[in-house]
């Protein structure tokens, strides 16, 4: 069967033609009485799974068993049919099911669960604010509570600079010059606003299934982690990291003689060109020509429930993806918007090498390119207003990190609080007053990064319009499955997540788009999400922390291993860091890890992959990893579990077996 052909087959999944879709599949699957158990019990007009699974994939109207099983899930959460001791969710298995239809009387159309199906399984209400989701999502520190007050930066005010022939190409494929909108179709299955990670998986994945799809974006395709965020960033880092690996060749024997030089300038115009390179995925014409997209560049608005303007056109949808994300947040300094300060939103267009750079804000992005600017030349301080670094992770790891940057030169200052700011005529060098652990005093300045927050972008957007619930601090308010206050309206991303990753856009776009467009009831709760903090050593983490196991009143055990005592880490000279896992107690169930090292963001997934297949630390031990590499601690962690099973007891048994051999 084509695409083409299952396309076609799977338009006719829609709610009005449930009647209809009930009598397709009854005429192609094998419904007869069946017996089971001993002594045998005869189940009247039944069909089992796994032959319905078959039945599902040869007549078209599944591509796989995978799609299949998923279908016969959302039939079974509609009412169509249900198991018959209503013990089981669809399953490829020699398990019986039954169509309501077949009943011998009138019923309501029961869940997996034995409840009655209800209009409310499909208009979800919000999760309440008291509602505590059992999760291994850990809580990650509230956002800035004066944030709301803080000044949002315009991306389209920063800008695209120098226009030079690459930011010349990245622009052309991203927003070009003279782009005509087309003509809006008479209705969409998805209306998406913003172009973003989460923007471009939601309009790409709709459109893939054959929706009619609308994406608008009022800046760059792309959003901030291909403009302003992961792809220059790692950009600049790869550079950093190419400088601080020839100053500290010594250590490996390598004599390198002279001064260290950076082009900067080079470093920049490599970023650019490289930034472009990775443009043409995300662009207008890609998704227009090849996706099938409609694109409209410019501002969209919400004028009621089910439509959106963008450039005097109107555009109707039946459902809708906010996907706007969020822009650096600038604090109220006194002089501070009178400064030519910096934030990810330019600091990318740098084309000479600060010789002095502050950066006020101690999280991932400023503690990124604090490493970076400071590798590259710049003498770095980095200012926080609490007692530490990364306050999200764990201090373990943030002690490791803040040791690395400070052998790096990198000057920190803590419980700073901020006077004031001066600049003459708006120009560097820029004067910073402050009092922190040193007292009172002031600091000058070529270059001033502002790192401390991120704000979600929700202004202008007419919101209310479409009976949107959201807050300028929190973002769009969204359930458990990501829907706002409006039921044909989804929220995805930095616009309405607290886990501001470019992977969590792309990961609740996926999640977006089952749930608007296939009846799906998949939470964002579920997901299990790794992040890293690109320093160097990486700090990476999935799950739980310890801080949340011990306030969720959760027993658990730690197990960790130093790189050091991993040959692999010895050889490579890098013995600072450590894998970290902490499991249920009793059990080996993995609740949470962290690892710091050079390749932790790499190894963080071999983790990630056990959590969500329910797979157990004392498993990871049996995996056999190549000797030598740094992912060998994990399986050493595993080794360490399984030792700690051995009890006096069972010690004991086993010393009497061991004897007996003898």
């Amino acid at each position: 069967m084509t695409k083409e052909e299952h396309t076609d087959a799977a338009a006719s999944f829609d709610d009005t033609d449930l009647e209809e879709l009930t009598m397709r599949l009854k005429g192609v699957l094998d419904i007869r009485d069946r017996k089971y158990g001993f002594p045998s019990k005869t189940y009247e007009k039944c069909f089992v799974g796994s032959e319905a699974v078959t039945q599902l994939v040869k007549e078209g109207f599944a591509m796989d068993e995978e799609d299949a099983v998923r279908i016969g899930n959302m039939l079974l959460n509609a009412g169509v049919f249900h198991h018959v001791l209503d013990a089981h969710p669809f399953k490829n298995e020699e398990l019986f099911y039954r169509f309501l239809s077949d009943e011998d009387h009138g019923s309501v159309a029961r869940k997996p669960d034995g409840s009655d199906v209800s209009w409310s399984d499909f208009i979800a209400p919000l999760t309440s604010a008291k509602e505590k989701i059992l999760t291994l999502q850990p809580e990650i520190p509230e956002r800035d509570p004066d944030l709301a007050s803080f000044e949002q930066v315009e991306l389209e005010a920063c800008g695209v600079s120098p226009l030079d022939e690459h930011n010349t190409k990245f622009l052309d494929l991203l927003h070009p010059k003279e782009w005509v909108d087309p003509k809006p179709k008479p209705s969409y299955n998805l209306v998406v606003i913003g172009a973003g990670a989460g923007g471009l998986v939601s309009a790409a994945g709709a459109a893939g299934v054959g929706a009619r799809v609308a994406l608008i974006e009022s800046h760059l395709l792309g959003g901030d982690c291909l403009t302003v965020g992961c792809v220059p960033s790692k950009l600049l880092l790869r550079c950093a990291k190419a400088a601080a690996a020839v100053r500290n060749a010594g250590e490996f024997g390598v004599n390198v003689s002279g001064d260290i030089k950076v082009d900067f300038g080079f470093v920049m115009e490599r970023l650019r060109r490289l930034r472009a390179s990775i443009a043409p995925v995300d662009s207008a014409k890609r998704y227009s020509e090849k996706l099938g997209v409609d694109v409209f560049i410019g501002k969209g608005r919400f004028t009621g429930k089910n439509t959106v303007e963008v450039n005097g056109q109107t555009l109707t949808f039946a459902k809708a993806v906010v996907a706007t994300g969020g822009t650096a947040a600038v604090p109220n300094i006194p002089g501070l918007k009178q400064a030519p300060y910096h934030t990810n939103a330019s600091i990318f267009n740098l084309t000479e090498l600060p010789a002095r750079m502050g950066v006020i804000g101690a999280g991932p992005i400023g503690l990124e390119l604090a490493q970076a600017f400071q590798r590259l030349g710049s003498q770095v301080t980095v200012f926080s207003r609490s007692d530490k670094i990364m306050p999200k992770e764990d201090p373990d790891a943030a002690k490791i990190v803040e040791n690395a940057l400070r052998r790096d030169g990198v000057t920190f200052a803590y419980h700073v609080k901020y006077k004031g700011v001066e600049s003459r005529g708006g120009k560097p060098p820029i004067t910073m007053m402050l009092e922190d652990d040193q007292g009172e005093r002031s600091l000058e300045f070529d270059a001033l990064l502002i790192a401390t927050g991120r704000k979600p972008t929700v202004k202008g957007l007419g919101l209310a319009d479409a009976g949107i619930e959201y807050d300028e601090r929190l973002g769009v308010k969204v359930n458990d499955r990501m829907q706002t206050t409006n039921p044909d309206v989804y929220a995805v991303g930095d616009v309405a997540s607290k886990y501001q990753f470019t992977h969590m856009s792309d990961f609740g776009a996926r999640l977006v788009i089952r749930n608007a467009l296939f009846f799906g009831r998949d939470k964002f709760s579920n997901l299990i999400v790794p992040w890293a903090t690109y320093t160097e050593p990486e700090v990476a983490h999935v799950g739980l922390y310890e801080k949340d196991l011990k306030e969720q009143n959760i027993e658990f055990l730690t197990f960790t291993r130093e790189f050091a005592d991993v040959d692999r880490g010895i050889v490579d000279g890098e013995t600072e860091g450590f894998v970290k896992v902490h499991v249920k107690k009793g059990t080996d169930q993995i609740l949470g890890a962290t690892i710091v090292g050079s390749h932790a963001g790499d190894m963080i997934s071999e983790i990630t992959v056990a959590m969500y297949s329910g797979m157990g630390l004392g498993k990871l031990a049996n995996v056999i990893h190549p000797y030598p590499t740094a992912a060998e601690a994990i399986r050493q962690c595993g080794d360490a579990y399984n030792r700690s099973r051995l009890t006096p007891t069972v010690k004991g048994i086993f010393n009497r077996l061991m004897a007996f051999k003898r």
